[in-house]
């Protein structure tokens, strides 16, 4: 009896032509069914074979080519059962048709070498096409747990079967699969406890107990912790105290070891450009932010931040480079921007925030409409960053120069803060004015403009060269205060009262130590140069 031979399944080529080889599978096929010899059960209706290529995630259309797929029942019974594809052996549904296992014994050596050379060809065909995601997903049951000595069974919580991951993993816990299924006495025990102690937890308050809370709530506001009597049970109100005690505790702890003093805003240190910065004071910024040990600040605009991620954004978008304002001094790579504290605002704001950071006597946070800003930076080929700053009233009734004045700490101890007082009694050389910087000053503020009025009036003995000397003259020529001029001069011993006069002695030991240190220091870029200033006195407003 001849052999009966095996059924294909066919699809057209990319060209919308048909193969010759599939063509006459099919027309071998085509009248093989005529005889009507086939088993009923090895018969492919049209209906299971659209359930089998939906199965499968085998393309439709007819521009999209397929590989053969030889007939076999147990093919037949996945379409009729619309099962997914058979898995691979690492679980995962197979990516192309020649993962699957479909060789037929029946099959002679001639037509497996055909099938062979048919495949072959069809994976030249198809090697240019990505591969088409699966209708179906399946489910890996392959994985297996890390830890060592674990088969995967049991999980941690008791509701599943099996686990795959460390935290699952009743014996990563040191349990077993059967004591995470089933509470231990204990536990069984204590929920027990708690079960009955929160029976009497009250459905609600009454309408007196409101009113005292409501009572209490107007008249200490947020001053006081509001009443949580009789809103949980006592079991819960008791857990909530415990915690409470033992935060107070934790902060206490850390308050005896310095890292947090009274009335500290917690912040202890900004990250700001590429230096992370301990902060010396206490500073306003809003409470969502006063919580938070660290601060993230854009060097540029000045913006505070949550987090690093949040910084790392906002620099990817910042579009600023240097403050806002005029530039009214340039000489090298140091740079005077003058803003204007009613047109940047926010700017300014943020920027006197920054400095109450490190200055103890600073007050003024929000009110800076009427002040002009001075910030100092220092220009490399990412921009220009912040040195220090002074600020100054538009209208000081008080002849004051400076309201509020401020070296960065990365760039204290090199000079910079006696470049922004030499500024600012340069601008009131412009100004034709008197100047004095703003009291209190802090404790760093008093040296610094101390050792600044040092160095000028020693400057001035060294090349005065007449008899007489008047404080009048002095103060002319320098824009320094006489107050602050008199008070320098009896700091350095210079200043005696003799027969009813004041004497300016000229003490040559302070004059000669002082050239000994402009030598020794030599040519500094460290100093102001008046040529360098393009600016005007701004008008009153």
């Amino acid at each position: 009896m001849p052999r009966r031979p095996q059924r294909h399944m066919v699809g057209s080529g990319s060209d919308g032509t048909e193969d010759s080889d599939s063509s006459a599978e099919r027309e071998q096929t085509n009248s093989s069914e005529s005889d009507g010899n086939i088993p009923k059960r090895q018969r492919l209706t049209r209906a299971s074979t659209r359930l089998s290529q939906s199965s499968q995630g085998w393309p439709t259309s007819s521009h999209d080519k397929i590989k053969f797929l030889q007939y076999t029942p147990d093919l037949k019974r996945a379409a009729d059962h619309d099962e997914s594809p058979p898995l691979t052996p690492t679980g995962n549904a197979p990516s192309s048709e020649s993962e699957l296992d479909i060789s037929s014994p029946n099959a002679s050596h001639d037509e497996s070498t055909a099938k062979d050379q048919a495949n072959r060809d069809s994976d030249k065909d198809l090697s240019h096409r990505p591969k088409r995601r699966r209708c179906h997903e399946t489910y890996n049951f392959n994985m297996k747990c890390p830890t060592p000595g674990c088969n995967s069974l049991g999980h941690l919580t008791g509701k599943h079967e099996r686990h795959f991951a460390v935290s699952g993993c009743p014996l990563y816990h040191n349990l077993s699969a059967d004591e995470c299924k089933t509470p231990t006495l204990k536990q069984s025990r204590y929920k027990e406890q708690v079960s009955e102690m929160r029976k009497g937890r009250n459905s609600g308050l009454q309408k007196e107990q409101k009113e005292k809370h409501m009572e209490h709530r107007q008249t200490h506001s947020n001053t006081r912790e509001p009443l949580l009597e009789n809103i949980t049970s006592e079991y819960d109100l008791e857990l909530f105290r415990k915690a409470q005690a033992r935060a107070s505790e934790d902060l206490e702890k850390l308050r005896i070891q310095g890292q947090i003093t009274e009335g500290s805003n917690m912040i202890k240190t900004i990250l700001f450009g590429r230096y992370e910065l301990d902060t010396w004071y206490h500073s306003p910024y809003p409470e969502e932010y006063a919580r938070l040990g660290r601060l993230y600040v854009c060097e540029f605009c000045l913006k505070y931040m949550k987090s690093q991620t949040i910084l790392r954004r906002h620099m990817a978008k910042c579009v600023w480079k240097h403050p806002p304002g005029d530039e009214v001094y340039r000489k090298g790579g140091i740079s005077v921007f003058e803003v204007d504290g009613k047109k940047n605002k926010i700017y300014c704001q943020n920027l006197c925030l920054l400095a109450k950071l490190f200055l103890d006597h600073k007050t003024l946070y929000y009110d800076v409409e009427p002040f002009l800003f001075y910030v100092m930076t220092e220009a490399d080929n990412t921009g220009c960053h912040l040195v220090g700053y002074f600020s100054k009233e538009k209208n000081s009734f008080l002849n004051y120069n400076v309201s509020c004045i401020l070296t960065m700490p990365q760039y204290m101890r090199q000079g910079f803060g006696k470049m922004l007082i030499d500024f600012s009694y340069l601008l009131s050389k412009v100004e034709e004015k008197v100047g004095s910087p703003e009291r209190p000053l802090s404790d760093l503020g008093l040296i610094s403009y101390r050792s600044y009025w040092k160095e000028v009036l020693l400057r001035y003995m060294c090349n005065f060269q007449g008899k007489e000397i008047s404080i009048k003259e002095i103060s002319q020529e320098t824009a320094v205060n006489p107050v602050d001029i008199v008070s320098t001069l009896q700091s350095l011993q210079m200043l005696k009262y003799w027969k009813g006069k004041h004497l300016v002695l000229k003490r040559q030991d302070l004059i000669d130590e002082w050239k000994a240190k402009e030598i020794k220091r030599g040519h500094s870029n460290k100093t102001i140069d008046p040529s360098s200033l393009k600016w005007t006195p701004p008008k009153g407003t």
